[in-house]
């Protein structure tokens, strides 16, 4: 595991709110919620500690993410730039930096940014702004957005200097009222940026990402994949949560976290080819992403088609219990499960293309996954305990397909 942390030997002043983008962390996959109605006997104590404790669980695939990736292209390559002020301004303004979709909106104040600016006033270091380089050499901000953009609502004179400590001679004076030798001096003021180059691996690179992001909510996986890998194929997983009844399936009301676009691309990465799977799945969605990022016009509507298609099979023949754990008398225990999300859309999918899938009821496709969670203890297991292993995968998708196809 790659160790990436910012400098903390620092120990001068700092503006107020620094710490919130400073602090290093992880962020992983959200588990399922936990129902007292799941925990029944057949829940094991690991698959409960999982759903207890799910930090040890989730560090441990992140680690598999970068022990997967061959030992000469784990190293994290970079560049270290010193820009000044005015440098990145106008290249925040020409975006060849830029800050991406992933990255929280802008909450500083106006009395934290003013203490950022009089600390360029009086040269107190600035923590290092962490860049990302992307394909076509523009530079996506990986941490650092609430100091560049303060910086750069200052220059364009968008608030008025306030809460100052050291120079309260400056309140209440914005960029253009101070006086020319000062506004030479913060716009000649250096930024130290550390860039990560394109070469590095991307599997390397999400892992440094989900420990730069900073917040007081944590980003999520799918998150961070808006900043490695944004391109076509996000976009039309965006695309296709917005026009099917996925989030209505999901009862989400509003996918701010963009959980069902993630499972979007979760289906599109499995049913490409399952052969092809190997644990993590986090690193498997990725590497499925960073393929994906420019699509042909037809590679669009295929996968479009694949997701509708599957999509509408599974809700017809299931109806409110879609990826739902449930008994023969319909009695709900898990209101949605991802694993089983897997099984019967790739499942389906699968049967769909080969023209094997057989026409059942609603009430006859009910009955049989019910009777396939209380006979098939291994199918159970596959889809609660060590769920992105690879036969725990292929397990659950074979066992679908057998379940749903012509005799």
């Amino acid at each position: 595991m790659i160790v990436f942390a910012t400098d903390s030997t620092y120990s001068g002043p700092l503006p107020v709110g620094y710490a919130s983008e400073l602090q290093v962390w992880c962020c992983f996959l959200v588990p399922n919620e936990l129902s007292s109605s799941a925990l029944n006997t057949k829940t094991s104590t690991s698959a409960l500690a999982d759903i207890l404790f799910p930090e040890a669980k989730e560090q441990q695939e992140f680690a598999e993410g970068i022990l997967s990736v061959p030992p000469e292209q784990r190293r994290l390559h970079t560049e270290t730039y010193d820009f000044t002020v005015t440098t990145v301004v106008d290249k925040l303004n020409n975006r060849s930096i830029f800050i991406p979709d992933f990255q929280r909106r802008y909450v500083w104040s106006d009395a934290q940014a003013s203490r950022l600016i009089e600390s360029l006033i009086i040269q107190c270091p600035i923590p290092v702004i962490y860049l990302n380089q992307e394909q076509d050499e523009t530079l996506a901000v990986i941490d650092g957005n609430q100091r560049l953009t303060s910086i750069s609502r200052f220059l364009k004179n968008s608030f008025p200097l306030k809460g100052l400590t050291a120079y309260p001679e400056l309140e209440g004076n914005r960029f253009h009222e101070l006086d020319p030798r000062i506004q030479r001096h913060v716009e000649n003021r250096t930024l130290r940026c550390i860039v990560i180059l394109k070469g590095t691996h991307p599997q390397v690179k999400f892992d440094v990402f989900e420990r730069l992001n900073t917040g007081a909510t944590k980003l999520n996986p799918q998150e961070l994949r808006h900043g490695l890998y944004f391109g076509d194929v996000i976009s039309l997983a965006a695309y296709v949560v917005k026009k099917t009844k996925l989030l209505s399936v999901l009862e989400i009301k509003a996918d701010k976290r963009m959980k069902a676009e993630e499972l979007v691309l979760r289906f599109w990465a499995l049913d490409e080819d399952i052969s092809k799977y190997r644990k993590p799945l986090a690193g498997f969605i990725n590497d499925f992403a960073e393929r994906k990022r420019t699509l042909s016009d037809a590679e669009k509507a295929e996968l479009e088609k694949s997701f509708d298609d599957a999509f509408e099979r599974v809700h017809a023949l299931l109806g409110d219990l879609t990826f739902r754990i449930f008994d023969s008398s319909h009695h709900v225990e898990s209101t949605f499960n991802a694993a089983l999300y897997d099984a019967l859309m790739v499942g389906v999918s699968t049967l769909l293309k080969s023209r094997k899938l057989e026409t059942l009821t609603r009430s006859q496709a009910q009955m049989r996954l019910a009777n396939l969670f209380e006979e098939d203890e291994l199918f159970r297991k596959s889809i609660s305990i060590a769920t992105s292993d690879d036969s725990q995968v292929r397990y659950r998708i074979e066992t679908v397909k057998k379940l749903y196809a012509k005799s």
